[in-house]
């Protein structure tokens, strides 16, 4: 691995996609850090890549909320022919890890961490922006408590005509997988995913059925589903609800707006947060 790229001193390797590579990297004028996604551009037909790139900056700009990632700048590398042979992407650095990598929070700490996501969802669709691809990789949680939503490669942008949409099939919505349909409510439904694996450890039905299988249907999916209340007995009735609701198959089953899931998250931080002080007044604390 080279020393340093340009004017950026090259710390260590934050991470690697299947065509990128992410570094951690210092800024030799003021010390300031940064992670830099390097996309090598090898034929014509990487070029896919570069315009991934090229759309994540324009959505990166698009948006200024403190629970996303910021992309500050895309640089390009090219041939004496002049033909673009790496692509590189400034983004925000932030010290943690992702919500797959993190070890196992309490549910009060999740619940704050949800209220936090779904503040940055609700700045993105107020933005005319749907992410398209959340999950537990795509969120970063700080070792100082800061939740950051990453990766705009997928996201797409309100009113922009699209070939299809993608994403991850265990956290995509059925109207999502099955009619290539982005939108507020396949957001709610893939946070409601994320937070159904970060409370129960579990995922809940694909709704990319095996090609083998029987095909998806409301029907099946309910059979299926686990509901986390019967998974964890434990769990704040308030939030298996919310999680639950944001999982319903039919889109109009679920929440109309992500800005009441927050409003519900914040009811049930503040519910909390009164047991906690009960619980320690009752001990004489």
């Amino acid at each position: 691995m080279a020393e340093s790229i340009g004017t950026f001193k090259i710390i260590g390797e934050l991470g690697k996609g299947a065509h990128s590579t992410i570094y951690h990297i210092r800024r030799e004028s003021d010390q300031r850090q940064f992670a830099l996604k390097v996309v090598p551009i090898d034929d014509k037909e990487d070029m896919k890549f570069y315009d991934q790139a090229a759309h994540e900056l324009r959505v990166g700009q698009m948006l200024k909320h403190v629970n996303l990632i910021k992309i500050y700048t895309l640089e390009t590398e090219r041939n004496w022919l002049f033909r673009v042979k790496k692509a590189s992407l400034l983004i925000e650095y932030i010290n943690g890890k992702t919500l797959d990598q993190t070890m196992k929070l309490s549910h009060a700490r999740l619940v704050q961490v949800f209220a936090k996501i779904a503040a940055g969802l609700m700045h993105m669709h107020r933005r005319g922006v749907h992410h398209s691809d959340l999950k537990p990789n795509n969120i970063m949680l700080s070792r100082a408590g800061e939740v950051k939503i990453l990766d705009y490669g997928l996201a797409w942008i309100k009113g922009e005509s699209k070939d299809r949409v993608q994403g991850t099939p265990e956290y995509m919505a059925p109207e999502q997988s099955k009619h290539s349909i982005a939108n507020e409510k396949t957001d709610i439904y893939n946070f409601g995913a994320t937070m159904y694996r970060l409370i129960t450890g579990k995922l809940p039905p694909s709704t990319v059925p095996d090609p083998d299988g029987p095909a998806m249907n409301r029907k099946l999916f309910r059979s299926m589903y686990e509901p986390p209340e019967e998974l964890i007995p434990a769990l704040p009735p308030m939030l298996a609800t919310i999680i639950n609701r944001s999982l319903e198959y039919d889109p109009k089953d679920r929440p109309d707006r992500v800005g009441l899931i927050l409003d519900e998250l914040n009811r049930l931080i503040e519910q909390l947060v009164q047991s906690d002080d009960d619980r320690l007044e009752a001990m004489g604390q």
